[in-house]
């Protein structure tokens, strides 16, 4: 995934031995991940479905039809603002494994690749874990298949009988259980600034998923114009809100990684008001003239570190 990974766990079992074996466990878990759901890897079960034409139909694994069921779910639910068929977009703004651009596409670039854009053009059938394209698509995981990773790496602990965890990668957080000293896990939310990292508020958490989407890391410039890699599905263009980052608190990591990536489409008004009706903890830093301004649900309050 381009990253790193963290686990830290409780635990009444001494040694290095324990370490070694779940270590392993996980390592193999998000390889089978990779495997499954990276658009970098030329043999991935995804760069499979990518590489077949309109009218492919096919069987997948289990854990990617639950994300790709998960990933339309959202669609129907946002209206579109999340939407993991729009890799064409993503790989002409070269923010996919094409590699990166200087110049920004034309116009008529991005409405040629918006014609194989559309989550509606994506059909699952459940009964069989049947994947279809009504459309030349390319789906795109990245907004969701890292969060997925993580409830990965939550069901290893789990299934170890791990009860107090914090597992982590690339900054998608979830965790369970309480710290030996009776407390939560506290979980620091990054200011996003473009230089160095600062904090911006503490979380305690302890049974719940944690994402962060921003557009302040992955970018590139052309003529002083800043072009995020976070893409709006239907203007085929980078956002150019005020919203600099929201943090999404859900049961799972999966749905909150999509959710965050959803909510910096829509924006700060409109995302924050989504997020309100469907009762979303989240966290919002808008860019202004001043500074930034948080703004966050009720639902997320209780989250703050006294």
């Amino acid at each position: 995934m381009g990253t790193t990974y963290t686990v830290k766990w409780v635990s009444a079992e001494a040694g290095d031995e324990s370490v070694e074996r779940i270590g392993a466990l996980l390592q193999q878990s998000l390889l089978g991940v990779n495997q499954s759901m990276s658009t970098y890897i030329e043999d991935s079960e995804l760069s499979r479905f990518n590489q077949a034409g309109a009218g492919y139909s096919t069987a997948v694994s289990a854990g990617l039809f639950e994300v790709l069921q998960l990933a339309q779910s959202l669609s129907e639910s946002t209206q579109g603002a999340f939407d993991v068929t729009v890799g064409p977009l993503v790989n002409l703004w070269g923010f996919g494994p094409d590699g990166r651009v200087t110049h920004a596409p034309e116009q008529a670039q991005i409405d040629q690749a918006r014609q194989r854009v559309g989550y509606q053009y994506l059909q699952l059938d459940a009964p069989r874990l049947h994947a279809s394209k009504a459309a030349d698509l390319y789906v795109d995981l990245s907004a969701i298949a890292k969060g997925y990773g993580v409830d990965e790496l939550a069901r290893v602990m789990e299934h170890e009988g791990i009860g107090s965890y914090l597992v982590e990668i690339g900054g998608e957080l979830r965790a369970r259980g309480l710290k030996p000293d009776g407390n939560g896990w506290r979980i620091a939310i990054e200011s996003p600034v473009d230089a160095g990292r600062e904090v911006q508020r503490v979380i305690t958490v302890h049974e719940t998923g944690v994402a962060t989407s921003g557009d302040y890391r992955n970018y590139f410039q052309e003529d002083g114009v800043r072009f995020s890699h976070t893409l709006d599905p239907l203007t085929g263009r980078p956002i150019t809100h005020q919203l600099a980052s929201v943090t999404v608190l859900r049961s799972t990591c999966a749905e909150a990684d999509g959710l965050a990536t959803a909510l910096t489409v829509m924006g700060d008004e409109r995302g924050y008001q989504y997020a309100v009706d469907n009762q979303i903890a989240a966290f919002f830093i808008v860019k202004s003239e001043a500074g930034f301004v948080e703004r966050m649900t009720p639902q997320f309050e209780q989250y703050l570190s006294k």
